[in-house]
Order: C-alpha cells, then sequence, then structure tokens
C-alpha cells in the first residue's frame, strides 16, 4: 500500500544532475520584504518623522564589492508616509547597527557621534605613540595631572560631603519622632481624663436625682400616710377619740380650722342664736317643757365647755353647738307651731 503524502521521489538510474538547466539570476536582485524602521529619522523632502519600529514593505538587495570579514551587506529601499520619497539605508555589521545613505536624517544620533569622535581620537593618539617616544612621555605626564586635578576634586567633594554630613538627619527624624510621641501621649491623657470627669459629674447627678426621688417618695409616702389616716368622718368624733394622740389631734385641728374658715366657727352661741328667735314666756304657756328643752342643750354646751379639755375646744365646741343648734331649730319650730294655735 502506498504512502499517503510521499516524502521521498523516485530518481531513475539514468538520472544526472548535470543535465539539469541552472537558472541564472542577477546579482543585484532585488527581494520584497517586510520590516520596521530600525531607528528614528527625518524625510528630507517633506519633513515628516518616521518614528522607530515603524512597519513598511521594503525591497531588499546585496551591496556589490562591500564586505565585512566575508560577511555581505544588505540595502533597503522605502517610501515616505507621507510624499512617497524613497530612503534607503543599509546593514552596518562592523558597529552592529544601520546606516543612513540618503532620503532622510537619523534622529538622536549624539551619542553615537561622541562615541566615534572617541574613539577616532583614540586611534590617532595610538598611531602617534608607535613613532614618537617623547609623545609618550608627553602624553604621561598629562594623564597623572589629570589624575591628581581628579583626586583634588575627589577630595573637595568629599570634604562637601563631611560639611553636610555634620547635620544629623537621622538624629533630627527621631527627636522629631518622639515629640510626636509625646504629644499624641498627652492627648490620649487629656482625653481620658476628661472622660473620667465627665462620667464623674454624671455619676454626681445620678446620685443626686435618686436621692431627690427618694426624699420625694417619702414625703408622698407620709402625706398619703396622713391622708388615709384621717377620714371624713373625724370631724364628728368625740372628745374621748381626740386625746389618742398628738398627732392626729394636729390632722383633725387642721381639719377643723380649714372647715372653720369656709362655712364658720360655731364655737358660742352667739353664731346660731341670732337666727333663733326664742319665745317670750307666757302665762297661758301649757309646755314650759320645752322651754327647758331648749335652754337645757345651751346650758349643757355651756357646762361642758367650760370642762373641757382646751387642747380639744374646738372640735368639741363644734360638736355641741352642733347639737344645740338644731334643738334651737326644733325649739323655734315649736313655738312657730303654738303661735298660730
Amino acid at each position: 500500500m502506498s504512502e499517503r503524502k510521499v516524502l521521498n521521489k523516485y530518481y531513475p538510474p539514468d538520472f544526472d544532475p548535470a543535465k539539469i538547466p541552472k537558472l541564472k539570476l542577477p546579482k543585484d536582485r532585488q527581494y520584497v520584504v517586510r520590516l520596521m524602521a530600525p531607528f528614528n529619522m527625518r524625510c528630507k523632502t517633506c519633513g515628516e518623522y518616521i518614528y522607530k519600529g515603524k512597519k513598511f514593505n521594503a525591497r531588499k538587495e546585496t551591496v556589490q564589492n562591500e564586505l565585512y570579514m566575508g560577511l555581505p551587506i544588505f540595502r533597503f529601499y522605502i517610501k515616505c508616509t507621507r510624499c512617497l520619497a524613497e530612503i534607503t539605508f543599509k546593514t552596518d555589521p562592523e558597529n552592529t547597527d544601520y546606516a543612513m545613505e540618503h532620503g532622510a536624517t537619523r534622529n538622536f544620533q549624539a551619542e553615537k557621534l561622541i562615541e566615534e569622535e572617541e574613539k577616532r581620537i583614540q586611534q590617532e593618539r595610538e598611531d602617534e605613540e608607535l613613532n614618537n617616544p617623547m609623545k609618550v612621555l608627553e602624553n604621561r605626564t598629562k594623564d597623572s595631572k589629570m589624575e591628581m586635578e581628579v583626586l583634588e576634586n575627589l577630595q573637595e567633594l568629599k570634604e562637601l560631603n563631611q560639611r553636610q554630613a555634620l547635620v544629623d538627619f537621622e538624629g533630627m527624624i527621631d527627636r522629631y519622632r518622639e515629640l510626636e510621641k509625646r504629644e499624641r501621649e498627652r492627648e490620649k491623657e487629656e482625653d481620658e481624663r476628661e472622660t473620667t470627669e465627665m462620667l464623674e459629674r454624671v455619676l454626681v447627678k445620678r446620685l443626686r436625682d435618686s436621692d431627690s426621688d427618694s426624699d420625694r417618695e417619702e414625703q408622698s409616702s407620709s402625706q398619703s400616710k396622713t391622708s388615709c389616716a384621717d377620714k371624713p368622718t373625724d370631724i364628728l368624733t368625740t372628745d374621748e377619740t381626740d386625746v389618742q394622740g398628738a398627732s392626729s389631734g394636729g390632722v383633725k385641728r387642721a381639719k377643723v380650722e380649714s372647715w372653720e374658715k369656709s362655712v364658720g366657727t360655731l364655737r358660742g352661741r352667739g353664731a346660731l342664736s341670732s337666727l333663733v328667735v326664742r319665745k317670750k314666756p307666757t302665762a297661758t304657756d301649757k309646755r314650759p317643757v320645752t322651754e327647758e328643752a331648749t335652754v337645757s342643750p345651751v346650758s349643757k354646751t355651756d357646762s361642758k365647755t367650760s370642762t373641757g379639755d382646751s387642747t380639744d375646744a374646738p372640735k368639741s365646741s363644734v360638736s355641741q353647738n352642733a347639737s344645740s343648734s338644731l334643738s334651737l331649730l326644733g325649739a323655734y319650730s315649736d313655738s312657730d307651731s303654738n303661735d298660730s294655735e
């Protein structure tokens, strides 16, 4: 079975490669290649700048009668991107670079020119020293003098550096950092002190508020107790209940006084006696008992008020006056009925 891709060709036994005709091509034949600009250049025709690395479709040819150590030199033809002017440059294997021929000028070539000038001067000096021994001595003295000048300049620079080195920048930075650290610590201490003072003030205020609240609660509890102890029927209590305690008696007196301020005192008989008209005694009165009844409560009340305790006089007089006033009103009603009869 034969192979799909034939890698080897068949050569007949009578094959003679010398009989194959050779294709003769010109030595300066040009090839179209794709390349990039090897350096920055400026077109002489229109002044267009062509930067390094710009791609071109260039023609390439071998330079005739120019070799460097057996290596051929190639020439390239490109066109300006703006005016289509032809620009040519060739390889420079000696300097591992490219050399501009015509159509443009190379930019940023100062360093290369300086290097070339230094090489030229060095080469001329070597040529002179080979033929003239006095020139060698002169060059040595010049070199020694140049070395002395360089050493002096170096010493001056060292002295200047030592003058500037007297300023301890590291020490200054350390001191500045130390001052910053102390300042931060001081601010921190002040903040802590202020916070503690504020907390103490708040605690004192809370304690004061709690004390005032407790005092108010105690006062309210005492008032509630006193109010609970006071009853509306305490006014009608007798003298025996009034003597039981000084505190309760004081409260009852306060109640009596407030009631007397609004209604009026009933200690004497003159308070209600003006409102009651007594019946004049007549010979035809058949009921003398009513007069005795009307007079007896007054006398009783007078005797009771005279014999009673001085501390409980207001309350007993109030109760007695109330009973006497009721009896007088009853007597007054009886007298009216008797008169009508």
